[in-house]
């Protein structure tokens, strides 16, 4: 099995958008509250918007051909403010991998290819953000190196 991770192409994103509406479902199932139901037209040309944005990158992860996994990612600048330093980071906005090709290695060459990435940007640090409810993804990131440093809390009425 081969896999290829790069950027991704406009006549791709169809199929970005496959695997997106899976991770969508994921959360409209695990945080229902939270997340819209379905996968409308503007949550469709979010990724098209990515990718024509000098800000954001959308990646692929190709095996044998077939389209994977992705991730979508935007390179934060953000100056100093009354409560923190300047950050510079390259953060994960959306990360998924098509359950026919889960624990096969794709997610950790999406990971591998980010931290390079990131590097040749002159970033530091990758960043992302899970949900608690996502034990799955959890136990992923915590294995390929990442670490919590800041968490949410809710108290529902």
């Amino acid at each position: 099995m081969s896999i290829v991770v790069r950027p991704a192409r406009r006549e791709e994103l169809e199929r970005v958008n496959e695997l997106r509406r899976q991770v969508n479902d994921l959360h409209v199932e695990g945080r229902p509250r939270h997340f819209k139901p379905g996968f409308g037209p503007e949550l469709q040309a979010h990724v098209y918007d990515q990718l024509e944005s000098d800000r954001f990158d959308v990646l692929v992860a190709e095996v044998d051909g077939e389209i994977a996994g992705f991730a979508t990612v935007q390179f934060v600048h953000r100056p100093e403010g009354p409560y923190t330093l300047a950050l510079d980071f390259y953060h994960v906005e959306e990360f998924g991998v098509d359950p026919t090709y889960r624990r096969r290695g794709v997610a950790t060459a999406l990971v591998e290819y980010m931290k390079r990435d990131a590097r040749k940007r002159g970033f530091n640090r990758l960043d992302l953000d899970v949900w608690a409810f996502n034990d799955d993804a959890l136990a992923f990131y915590e294995a390929v190196g990442f670490t919590t440093y800041r968490r949410y809390m809710e108290l529902n009425l």
